[in-house]
């Protein structure tokens, strides 16, 4: 298939913000579609499926390199002409319509090309592998025509924007080929692969789609609650409560060799290389896969300590032994989905839970099981909740007894519950140029607290923000900090602390990135506080205070 009919299929999603349209456009175009898997990923703004490991790794400043390469022009005229559109792809289009090309010198691209040529990009590594890496871009931007250019950039840069998430993704396929759109997610839930889904939709194989050990699943997730009243009429009589830990989630896969992945689906294997003696020599089995929480703690006092703590192990790549040392942790197991090749997901957690007692051999600092109460007392539940917060837990997860584990989906099987922290009050100090879209907005915020006359950051903001419509948007936001910028660095601009919006979070963190030595996590605009003054925003002490207050 030429890489131009995607290209138009590109073209005509950016025109339309309509769900049903976009779907409508891609089934269309799936129906008759050659190269079905990369035609997929193209769409979801990808070259790999969404498991595999392997990263484009192109940053915008080598693109900004690339573009000058291949236009003849200038680096500080791209950029400023970055500056102004906001997006590279729209730049090397118009730098395209100047550029003197004869048409004898193109050969047509076609998706087998372009997706070959950015699946090398990951395979070079080290000193002297620059120039390679250009050498594979610049081949598909000297022959691709203006429109093409545009989006093979953005697609290098994994920044595609025309509208097309993953929902749309798994509706346009079940469309294209018949399929109930349920049955198309759950399978997806399962390999984590929609390009793969789409073919075997298209052949009518989608029977044949089972978990895979070795391949990342995507977890099953829990709603939140605020009190255990409501969380007993959701679930039932008996429940199960389970300690919630501050860690990350992992699923551990054992077959030929074990693997460890993220719900993020990231393979961190390596990263946690000691975990696998660990499994090896406390779990049974031939073929399993655990559902688990990583929990760092201190080597001296045994405490656990906060995610952050060993959040730096999940990327790191180099010195892994002394992390390990340095950061170690501990496997907190609560489920099993797979087991000597069967799959367990329609068993009941009552079921799996039984077998994992089983087959579990505990060591603590190792590999534990995640502490429970089953009880249909409303009194003792809340005393297992105080206590999980004592010991300095995020709080507890209730579970439905009876409830399958089902993947990818947040659904009332199982329910959070933690405390409902305060919302606060902080000045905007720094903001970020937009791309594609929102290139006239300001659309990334940093934000701070106060701490006597200075002004301490403690996170980055982008969410809670409208594109249009009621509430806060990126439009009035831009309109209102314009009034106050400083300087500009580039893209980001410095601004005086005058605009103060009030933020919801999940939580509170230690990080030594922000000069607050805190972070919040999973920061969300409320509103602009248009009623306060610069004196009344949050104080580096109240951070202290919450912080310590969730932590108990």
């Amino acid at each position: 298939m030429e890489y131009k009919n995607i290209v138009e299929i590109y073209k005509k999603l950016e025109k339309t913000s309509k769900r049903l349209e976009k779907v409508e456009i891609i089934q269309e175009f799936l129906k008759d579609c050659d190269d079905l898997k990369d035609v997929i990923y193209l769409l979801e703004g990808r070259i790999f499926p969404e498991w595999d490991e392997r990263k484009i790794g192109i940053s915008s400043q080598l693109v900004l390199k690339i573009i000058s390469q291949s236009c003849g022009e200038n680096k500080d005229k791209v950029e400023k002409l970055w500056k102004k559109e906001g997006d590279l792809g729209k730049v090397i289009e118009i730098l395209f319509k100047n550029k003197k090309q004869t048409t004898l010198s193109r050969k047509k691209l076609d998706v087998k090309k372009v997706v070959d040529n950015i699946q090398k990009l990951p395979e070079f590594e080290g000193k002297g592998t620059i120039n390679k890496k250009i050498q594979l871009i610049v081949e598909l931007l000297n022959n691709a025509d203006g429109e093409e250019a545009r989006f093979i950039v953005n697609t290098v840069l994994e920044n595609l924007r025309v509208g097309v998430a993953s929902g749309i993704i798994r509706d346009s396929i079940a469309k294209a080929f018949d399929k109930d759109v349920k049955d198309v997610e759950n399978k997806y839930n399962l390999i984590t692969d929609y390009g793969e889904i789409a073919e075997l939709a298209k052949k009518n194989k989608l029977k044949s789609v089972s978990l895979k050990v070795g391949r990342p699943i995507k977890s099953m997730l829990a709603i939140k609650l605020e009190n255990i009243k409501d969380a007993f009429k959701a679930l039932g009589e008996t429940v199960q409560a389970e300690y919630k830990l501050d860690g990350f989630r992992l699923n551990i896969h054992k077959d030929k060799e074990i693997k460890l992945f993220t719900r993020n689906l990231e393979d961190v294997t390596k990263q946690f290389d000691e975990l696998i003696n660990v499994v090896k020599e406390n779990v049974k089995g031939k073929s399993f896969i655990l559902d688990c929480e990583v929990v760092g703690f201190d080597s001296k006092t045994g405490r656990y300590l906060p995610f952050q703590s060993i959040s730096q192990r999940i990327k790191r790549k180099y010195d892994i032994e002394d992390m390990a040392k340095k950061f170690p942790v501990e496997l907190h197991v609560f489920d099993v989905l797979y087991y000597n090749g069967k799959n367990l997901m329609d068993k009941s957690l009552k079921e799996r839970r039984e077998l994992l007692e089983k087959i579990l051999k505990e060591k603590e600092k190792k590999i534990v099981l995640t502490k429970k109460l089953v009880s249909d007392n409303e009194r003792k539940i809340g005393d297992f909740y105080k206590e999980a917060l004592k010991n300095g837990h995020e709080g507890i997860m209730i579970k439905n007894l009876g409830s399958k584990y089902i993947p990818g989906r947040y659904v009332n099987g199982w329910i959070k519950l933690k405390p409902v922290l305060e919302s606060l009050d902080l000045v905007i100090l720094k903001g970020v140029w937009g791309e594609g879209k929102r290139s006239n907005w300001l659309s990334s915020f940093t934000l701070a607290c106060s701490n006597g006359d200075k002004f301490l950051d403690v996170g980055k903001v982008g969410t809670g923000i409208k594109e249009k419509g009621e509430g806060v948007t990126f439009k009035t936001l831009t309109k209102e900090l314009k009034k106050y910028i400083l300087k500009e660095n580039g893209k980001e601009v410095i601004l005086k602390p005058k605009l103060i919006v009030e933020i919801n979070y999940e939580e509170i963190q230690k990080s030594p990135s922000y000069s607050s030595g805190y972070a919040l996590r999973f920061p969300r605009v409320l509103r602009i506080r248009g009623d306060k003054s610069i004196r009344e925003i949050n104080t580096l002490e109240d951070i202290k205070r919450i912080y310590s207050i969730q932590k108990r």
